[in-house]
């Protein structure tokens, strides 16, 4: 079982691992997951995130994290690739807020 510690101290370190070479080109797409990752704290600070849901939702987050690294790796981020993205953060988005408000709650 995971506990909120080690939950936060993975998401943290899922969003640290951006290859530091990267240019920083995708503000937006930056902003957004911060804004993400906030929404999945408070999920589990509140008990609205189970421990099984936090790991799901941070397994995605590191999907999206990977898909802009790659976009990032040539030192440019396409319309195209911008749009993946974005499409992706729309999913994450959609499965934190499907997950914070089902039924089940840590007690």
């Amino acid at each position: 079982m995971i506990n909120k510690s080690t939950a936060a101290m993975l998401l943290a370190l899922t969003f640290a691992s951006v290859p530091a070479f990267a240019q920083d080109n995708t503000p937006r797409i930056d902003h957004r997951e911060d804004h993400q990752a906030n929404r999945i704290e408070q999920g589990m600070d509140s008990g609205a995130l189970t421990p099984r849901e936090t790991a799901r939702v941070d397994r995605g987050q590191a999907r999206v994290q990977a898909e802009e690294a790659h976009a990032k790796a040539d030192g440019k981020v396409t319309a195209h690739e911008r749009a993946r993205i974005t499409r992706a953060q729309n999913h994450q988005s959609h499965v934190i807020k499907h997950l914070k408000h089902n039924d089940r709650a840590t007690s």
